[in-house]
């Protein structure tokens, strides 16, 4: 079983900020791929970015050239750096976890953008 702890959500302005953690509660050496996702009042949840146990990534079209993802496997932990936030961005974003053929998930961390 694979915990993970969001934070660094919270109430941006459109244009701002924010850098978004989540920390897992063994190494992730043996993750094979953290992502995150995002879940906006009414919709689908969706994935925003991923990074491979070998360092590459994948992001959604949205997600391109503004928010960067990161891993830190020293302190077992995944970034999502959020920049020129738009008020779209709004949603709850949940950090995933493969291990094996299992996903993990963690509680959530809500990002509002307003305008």
């Amino acid at each position: 079983q694979v915990r993970l702890v969001e934070s660094g959500g919270g109430l941006v302005q459109v244009g701002g900020s924010l850098r978004l953690s989540c920390t897992a509660s063994e190494s992730t050496f043996r993750i094979d791929t953290m992502a995150w996702y995002r879940q906006a009042p009414g919709k689908q949840r969706e994935l925003v970015a991923e990074i491979f146990s070998g360092g590459n990534t994948n992001y959604a079209s949205a997600a391109k050239g503004r928010f960067t993802i990161s891993r830190d496997n020293a302190k077992n932990t995944v970034y999502l750096q959020l920049n020129s936030l738009r008020s779209e961005d709004t949603a709850v974003y949940y950090c995933n976890a493969l291990v094996v053929w299992t996903h993990y998930w963690g509680q959530g961390t809500q990002v509002t953008v307003s305008s």
